[in-house]
Parts: C-alpha cells; sequence; structure tokens
C-alpha cells in the first residue's frame, strides 16, 4: 500500500458527509495524515420565466459561499483542536468535478465520501456525486453510507 499523506473529504455538511469525516479523522490519527476538507458551491440554475434576475442569484451565491465559509471554518477548527492537520476550502463548480481537480492538484491520497444511497427514480433525477468521482478519481476511494435506522416492533 502506497503511503497516504492526505486525506480529501468533500462535505455537503449532512450526516452522510460526516459519516465519511469520522472515517477519515481516524484514518489521518492512523497514517500521520493531513485532512483536506472541500465543499463545492454548485451553479444556481433557473429556468427564465421564474422572473429571477442574474443580479438576485450572484448575490445568493455570495451568500451560499459565506455561510458554507463558515461551516468550513467551523470543522477546520475543531479537527485542529483535536490534533490533526487540516485544511478548508469553498470551491465553485460542478461538485464532481472540483472533488476530482482537487484530489489531483493536490496529491491527495484517499478520498473519504459520503453517499445518499439513492435509487431508482430519485437517482436518475438527481445523479451521484459520488459515482462520477468513482469513475474519474486519481486516487481510491472510501465511500461511505449511512445504516438506515432500525426499526423497533
Amino acid at each position: 500500500m502506497l503511503p497516504i499523506t492526505d486525506i480529501l473529504v468533500p462535505t455537503d455538511f449532512s450526516e452522510h458527509a460526516q459519516q465519511a469525516l469520522e472515517y477519515a479523522k481516524e484514518l489521518a490519527r492512523r497514517l500521520g495524515a493531513r485532512l483536506h476538507i472541500i465543499h463545492v458551491v454548485e451553479p444556481i440554475i433557473y429556468p427564465a420565466e421564474w422572473g429571477y434576475s442574474q443580479m438576485g442569484l450572484t448575490e445568493l451565491e455570495h451568500e451560499l459561499t459565506r455561510m458554507a465559509q463558515q461551516e468550513i471554518d467551523k470543522l477546520v477548527d475543531a479537527i485542529r483542536a483535536e490534533g490533526i492537520p487540516v485544511r478548508g476550502e469553498v470551491l465553485h463548480g460542478r461538485a464532481s468535478e472540483q472533488i476530482v481537480r482537487y484530489a489531483q492538484e493536490h496529491n491527495i491520497g484517499l478520498i473519504s465520501i459520503g453517499t445518499h444511497g439513492r435509487s431508482g427514480l430519485e437517482h436518475f433525477l438527481f445523479g451521484s456525486t459520488t459515482e462520477r468521482v468513482l469513475r474519474k478519481s486519481p486516487c481510491p476511494i472510501l465511500a461511505i453510507r449511512v445504516a438506515p435506522a432500525t426499526r423497533t416492533a
């Protein structure tokens, strides 16, 4: 196994991403690796007939970026407090493309990514960022799926 010195964790701040981060933190501790936490703000696409102006959407994108940066900063501070080397960044574009690009540019050895486990129509409509990253990743991927809640009768 090649030495893994950098682990990338893309996050959408969901429970799935949090689970992927927990796995990555444990691996980083054991391997002495640095974590890279990223969030990708995707372009806002809207039908013209909705009547929204470009200016309003630009302001919305700036606000989404600001809020994402605040969340990334909180994660980075908490992880640093645990003694794990970490850096965080907010990127813009299509999530899967930015994740792959970041991994290539930063010599990432492993990507730990959460998956929502969508299927059927929901998968068809929304696609899977994890699947697109799997197809193009320059490094191994650890895909984490949160187990569904168990029912008690």
